[in-house]
């Protein structure tokens, strides 16, 4: 993967392109995915660096609901991705895949590899290799097949290649095998949580329905629409309570012990050595927390 000197972009073109915004691609495999791994890092992302920030479902989201039939809920779900990245001013899209039916093939390779090349992100958000869901698996797998061969010429030919890869970031998750995600950075997202609540409360159909309907607590659900923001708040509590205190040890690292110990709501992100490494030069612009 070694450049040839001769190719390496003058350096006040350099300087020109580290200067500007950063530019960050999510590619998750669901609807609602990007905000309830990353709510938090996507908002800073908006509000203190004014970056780019794209987001992708790389399926439909037709699959998840009990009682609203595909062709209905493939709109619907549509809608309410738009409306939740409005919210941070980010586009939001859902790609045309089905739903619980991801696959690894060449086709979404390239397809993964065009979107790349085009957005050009800094930095790249996925899903790890390890997870229960087996879209979001192969989502991973598709962005860690895409990595290196973005910068490929002949691959995808028609599209421009990049001269380096982005620096890819697993989305944080408790699993822990084969292996526990590795914390190699950590976000308090207690200032993010209004922005976080309001892009999942733009996804009606799956927190108001289909995840209260597969935990048992759809008649919890307040009827009030005054009162559902303060039950997302607790269910969204309820949800993710669990990483702080998994990832207390490098909490207390980033931030000190009084602060470490106190956070209740943080994102924890592993580096993919499958891609760009986080030097320090890159570290201080895309990571500035």
């Amino acid at each position: 993967r070694t450049r040839p000197q001769s190719a390496s972009p003058k350096p006040e073109a350099t300087r020109k392109v580290q200067s500007a915004p950063p530019r960050l691609l999510l590619l998750g495999a669901h609807p609602d995915d990007a905000e309830f791994h990353a709510g938090g890092l996507l908002s800073r992302y908006r509000r203190q660096l004014n970056a780019k920030v794209k987001l992708v479902s790389l399926t439909d989201g037709a699959a998840g609901h009990h009682e609203i039939p595909p062709d209905e809920l493939r709109r619907m779900r549509r809608e309410e991705s738009a409306a939740a990245g409005r919210v941070i001013g980010a586009e939001y899209v859902n790609w045309d895949l089905p739903d619980a039916a991801l696959e690894a093939t060449l086709e979404n390779r390239l397809r993964v590899i065009r979107e790349i090349r085009t957005f050009r992100p800094d930095i790249l958000l996925t899903h790890r290799p390890n997870d229960y869901h087996p879209d979001h698996r192969v989502a991973a797998q598709l962005v860690q097949d895409a990595s290196y061969l973005v910068t490929v010429p002949h691959v995808l030919p028609e599209i421009p290649p990049l001269f380096t890869d982005p620096v890819v970031l697993y989305l944080p998750d408790l699993f822990t095998r084969p292996t526990p995600l590795r914390p190699d950075l950590v976000l308090d997202i207690e200032p993010q949580l209004q922005d976080l609540l309001a892009m999942l409360a733009a996804h009606r159909t799956q927190v108001f329905g289909w995840l209260a309907y597969e935990a048992g607590l759809l008649d919890q659900v307040p009827e009030d629409e005054d009162a559902k923001p303060a039950w997302l708040r607790q269910w969204f509590k309820d949800q993710v309570a669990k990483r702080a205190d998994r990832f207390r040890e490098a909490l207390v690292a980033a931030y000190g012990e009084p602060r470490g110990k106190a956070v209740t709501f943080c994102e924890a992100y592993e580096i993919s050595e499958y891609a760009a490494p986080l030097d320090d030069e890159k570290r201080a612009r895309l990571w500035p927390f």
